[in-house]
């Protein structure tokens, strides 16, 4: 499945904070989009794999995605070395994004970082067709490098290059967030321990955010990213319509 859109992220609802809007947005425009967690939470305080897999899938649902993938790799304890490279490479082949979405390359969570440069790395390397992969099938896969990575913002603040407006969508982007019951909003008689995400002031955070990144370019909400490539226009009439 070729996809146009795939948005790849260390732990399952590092998406739903950051670029679920984006996504959805693509998604309503007859894009396919979709995403690729590179674990499966393993070692978060609250919850457990098997549930934030079901969490997983129920916002994929609400996303409207094409697929969403989990590759299985050691929560808290990959690294950007051959062996997680080569799944990553084989994966970004299978669906030959034509843009990369990523984790923040500077943020609170040591992984986040990690993986933004294991992706960075792998979405280059997997270009190199002397790089050997095979598909599920056994069979040669041939190379490809996306076009455009783009990385989304997370806990820590970076100024973005660009924001992408979801005004639309951001009642659907809170009902995302909301699958992942273990990790936000949780209530006050939860036999769990509390963390840093599960307050409701984390949740209301994430939406300022939004809210001010669309402050920034005149609209209700929006995300933002950052990109190492530069962006170019052929013309201003495609930066028109930011124009406010």
């Amino acid at each position: 499945m070729k996809l146009d859109i795939l948005a790849i992220a260390a732990h399952p609802d590092d998406v739903e904070l950051a670029c679920a809007g984006t996504l959805m947005v693509h998604a309503a425009q007859g894009m396919k989009v979709g995403v690729l967690d590179l674990t499966r939470g393993e070692l978060g305080t609250r919850g457990s794999a098997e549930i934030r897999e079901v969490e997983a899938a129920t916002s994929a649902k609400v996303m409207g995605l094409a697929v969403r993938d989990n590759l299985g790799l050691a929560d808290g304890f990959f690294r950007n070395e051959r062996p997680e490279q080569m799944l990553l490479i084989a994966a970004i082949r299978k669906y030959r994004p034509g843009i990369v979405l990523a984790n923040a390359f500077v943020d609170r969570h040591p992984d986040h970082g990690r993986a933004a440069q294991l992706i960075s790395d792998c979405c280059f390397l997997s270009g190199l067709r002397k790089i050997e992969t095979l598909d599920e099938d056994g069979k040669p896969q041939e190379a490809w490098r996306p076009p455009q990575v783009f990385h989304f913002l997370q806990d820590s603040f970076t100024h973005p290059d660009f924001v992408v407006d979801i005004s639309e969508v951001i009642e659907r982007k809170k009902e995302a967030i909301k699958c992942f019951k273990t990790q936000f909003l949780a209530p006050a008689a939860d036999n769990e321990p509390k963390t840093y995400i599960s307050s409701p002031a984390f949740f209301e955070s994430v939406i300022s955010r939004d809210q001010t990144m669309g402050k920034m370019v005149g609209v209700a909400y929006a995300e933002g990213f950052t990109t190492v490539k530069m962006l170019g226009v052929k013309s201003f009439k495609d930066l028109i319509g930011n124009v406010t």
